[in-house]
């Protein structure tokens, strides 16, 4: 593991902020600006394969572009009933985008794959202020290839912007900790307390990390670093509290029901069992991340970066306390010990493993610098040659689960090369060193890139697999032939999600994602039919929870018909 070589000697203990920074080369620019080009190139490739990615959020996108009042509380329709189970920061740039491009695959998509470029674009360049060019390239390297990132980038599920808001907070914690910036640490916790507004479970995890980061290296007393502290922790709550406010304080009967909750509270929302509540009353299980289904996705360079923390932090352990790289490595390293924590004692979906990948990544920049410098030297060289070795080997591991990516011999065989080169002492020559280091950097990364590679080609093909099927022609005809304001109304915002964006119609879901909200009630409910607001109920099969209720009444009251292979019930045709 090392990283592509520079030509800026060793690190200093403190990096001279704002204009004495050194600025990049024309060679530098023009990598950085291939490795986002390159970036933008993965996460944007055939992205309309991917379809409507998550129906659930992709149908809240549908109503929220067409209602204002839906857009701020993210409702699942234009008609407001029910909000989704999360805070809806996540889909505000989605719903803008379809409102402004119209709704597609793509006007659906491409903003969560700019998060993905924005967020390796502010990694780079946070490793770059404490270490070197090349240590941030090979960290946005990192991050832009890390299957987790890859798949979180190309779909629409919330963690994209959750991601790129929490490197940025990370980013402005760094410059931060150069001079004792105030402002930056505010801007910091300001945009933790955005994250909240997307994913309350994940929002918080980087916190304790960042503080630390301050409170150790930042160059002022200790009382005013932890003043700073102070009022970042009260940006954190004007910030990440505000909706939550909005929502409780405003009354129940002129806002959708808050879906996901028992008592229709947005506080319960973010504390519960899908918010700060699951990581409550589980015991710890660390082997979590190298099991089979978290070490492929983000686990390829997490043993490097642990190995690569510890060995920085002894190589910096005689630093001065405000040590920009230092302080960088008890930042990410913290960054990533959390989210670690975080996954180990929580029930958590594949995309949540994305926590870990902004740390990892930076732990391998920055730690493969600190060591870089040390090439000269046998121990140093030695130990490059472990970690590489040890890359390998792990890497090696996981592609035998997935053979068909990428001949492990080939791998293998190119590490024994470089290892060998390390060793007789060729990265000690400048212009050998270039070439080692470059060929170390792409070795570590084989095995990320050939399963990211797979990401982005056998995706599409499992677009939509895990959703309703789409409507027949029929009832999509059937649906937008009805001008009311909800063309018809089903039980669950994933089947009311498949037909809304199919006929795109207005199509309330009953229920909320389980069918257990009550929202609406079966009295509501029959209001809504009597007032002809509502033209078709569509059987989605038997009915769960709280909404068996309406959907029993339905099938009494009303005569239905068939619609491609689907039944529908017609409110203007009671039974007799």
């Amino acid at each position: 593991m090392s990283v592509v070589a520079d030509t800026v000697p060793n690190l200093r203990p403190v990096r001279p902020p704002g204009p004495a920074r050194r600025k990049l080369t024309r060679f530098e620019r023009r990598a950085s600006a291939g490795l986002l080009i390159g970036t933008a190139a993965l996460y944007l490739w055939d992205l309309g394969s991917v379809g409507w990615g998550n129906i659930y959020y992709a149908g809240a996108v549908h109503g929220m572009a067409q209602d204002w009042t839906a857009f701020l509380f993210g409702s699942t329709d234009a008609g407001s009933v029910v909000t989704v189970d999360m805070p809806p920061g996540s889909l505000w740039a989605m719903a803008l985008s379809a409102r402004m491009f119209g709704l597609s695959s793509w006007s659906l998509l491409v903003p969560q794959a700019l998060m993905g470029v924005g967020a390796v674009a502010l990694l780079c360049a946070a490793v770059r202020r404490v270490t070197t060019s090349g240590a941030g390239l090979l960290a946005g390297a990192a991050l832009a290839l890390t299957p987790a990132a890859v798949a979180t980038f190309r779909y629409n599920d919330p963690d994209a912007l959750l991601v790129l808001l929490l490197v940025a907070a990370a980013y402005a914690t760094v410059r931060a900790v150069e001079a004792a910036r105030p402002r930056w640490l505010l801007l910091a916790g300001v945009l933790v307390g955005l994250a909240f507004l997307t994913n309350p479970a994940q929002a918080l995890v980087p916190l304790p990390a960042l503080a630390l980061a301050y409170l150790v290296a930042a160059p002022t007393g200790f009382w005013r670093r932890v003043l700073h502290l102070l009022a970042a922790g009260v940006a954190v709550v004007v910030a990440g509290a505000w909706w939550y406010a909005l929502v409780e304080l405003r009354p129940s009967t002129t806002r959708p029901y808050i879906g996901g909750s028992r008592t229709d509270s947005a506080l319960e929302l973010a504390m519960g069992e899908g918010g700060l509540g699951r990581f409550l009353g589980s015991a710890p299980e660390l082997e979590r991340m190298t099991d089979a289904r978290s070490a492929v996705l983000v686990g390829w360079l997490l043993p490097a970066a642990l190995a690569l923390l510890l060995v920085g932090l002894l190589l910096r352990s005689r630093a001065p306390r405000t040590d920009a790289a230092r302080a960088s490595l008890l930042l990410w390293g913290g960054w990533t010990a959390t989210a670690a924590l975080a996954l180990a004692v929580s029930s958590y979906n594949s995309y949540d493993t994305v926590a870990l990948a902004p740390g990892v990544a930076a732990l391998v920049g920055i730690g493969s610098a600190v060591l870089w410098e040390r090439r000269r030297r046998w121990a140093g060289r030695g130990t490059l040659a472990l970690l590489v070795a040890g890359t390998v080997a792990w890497a090696w591991l996981l592609l035998d689960r997935t053979p068909e990516f990428v001949p492990r011999w080939v791998v293998v065989a190119a590490a024994a090369v470089v290892i060998g080169v390390v060793l007789v002492g060729a990265a000690v020559r400048r212009r050998g060193a270039a070439a080692v280091g470059t060929t170390m950097a792409l070795m570590a990364l084989a095995g990320p890139a050939a399963y990211a590679a797979h990401i982005t080609a056998t995706e599409g093909q499992d677009a939509g697999a895990h959703g309703p099927a789409a409507p027949g022609p029929e009832l999509r005809e059937l649906l937008r032939s009805t001008g009311r304001q909800w063309s018809a109304a089903t039980v669950g915002t994933q089947n009311s999600a498949t037909l809304a964006l199919a006929s795109d119609t207005t199509v309330m879901g009953i229920g909320g994602l389980s069918g257990n909200d009550p929202a609406p009630t079966l009295e509501q409910f029959q209001a809504i039919v009597a007032a002809g607001e509502v033209r078709w109920f569509v059987d989605a099969g038997p009915a769960r929870g709280r909404a068996s209720a309406i959907s029993t009444w339905v099938q009494q009251t009303f005569q239905s018909t068939t619609a491609d292979d689907s039944t529908v019930y017609d409110f203007a045709k009671p039974r007799p």
